[in-house]
């Protein structure tokens, strides 16, 4: 079984769900970027830079973010693994 290259590009689709559910969930809890960069002790324009896709995160960030936003880690990954690869 051959397996899929791995994305470089940060427009790819996913990366958009990743970004697209992540702001959602901010917006649902009711937070500023300013606040959620607060909890991780980083300047707004971390956070920023992460929803205008200027900023790749690696999954410890992730984890980070999920838990200053208060959203299920595991729940958004399902949901980007379950769109479009390309």
């Amino acid at each position: 079984m051959r397996m899929p290259e791995l994305p470089r590009d940060l427009r790819q689709p996913r990366y958009a769900k990743l970004r697209e559910l992540m702001i959602e969930a901010r917006k649902v809890a009711g937070l500023s970027q300013a606040a959620v960069a607060a909890k991780l002790g980083r300047p707004q324009s971390y956070i920023a830079d992460i929803e205008r896709n200027e900023r790749r995160i690696d999954v410890i960030e992730y984890l980070a973010l999920a838990e200053a936003i208060g959203f299920d880690a595991i729940g958004i990954l399902e949901q980007v693994r379950a769109a479009p690869g390309e």
